[in-house]
């Protein structure tokens, strides 16, 4: 077993701790618009609005694609951003598909800073980044672990599989 520093079981209480604070906070939030009736086509609106004067807030290219894509779509993309949230703080809560959940919470929050909104996004989106680097030790403690393990050695490619077939 090759464990590095990003790797293992003392660390791995770090990856975990992190992984599951930043599930936490994308579950409340996918849940509060869940429950709130969220609306993305104001917040769609407002960095719309952000994409004119001197120094915008929102890139022209962004703000197109809101105004000809997004806004049209509210309704859709509303119902996108809760259920995405919620399902990308289910997966690093219970550290499965963590590194598919880590990309589209990264992804998210960097379309969340596009349309300008800076709140508690960089850290999110630092902390998924930082995550992603540490690989496998981001889901040391999660059923990842184990499911992948799992799935590799149902499909040939995994250690005990690797063995058996020197031993042919």
């Amino acid at each position: 077993m090759n464990l590095t520093w990003k790797n293992g079981p003392i660390i791995g209480i770090l990856w975990a701790i992190l992984r599951m604070w930043l599930g936490v906070q994308w579950l409340e939030a996918g849940l509060h618009k869940l429950t709130g009736g969220f609306d993305a086509g104001g917040f769609m609106k407002g960095a719309i609005a952000s994409a004119g004067g001197e120094h915008p807030a929102v890139q022209g290219w962004y703000a197109a694609f809101l105004h000809s894509v997004a806004l049209p779509n509210a309704d859709v993309f509303s119902f996108k951003v809760a259920w995405g949230e919620v399902l990308v703080g289910l997966g690093l809560i219970l550290g499965a598909a963590t590194i598919t959940a880590l990309i589209a919470g990264a992804f998210k929050d960097m379309k969340f800073l596009l349309a300008g909104t800076t709140s508690i996004n960089p850290i999110l989106y630092t902390i998924a980044i930082i995550l992603l680097f540490a690989g496998a030790g981001a889901y040391y403690y999660g059923v990842d672990r184990f499911g992948i393990r799992y799935i590799k050695d149902r499909d040939g490619k995994g250690i005990a599989n690797k063995h058996a077939m020197v031993h042919l």
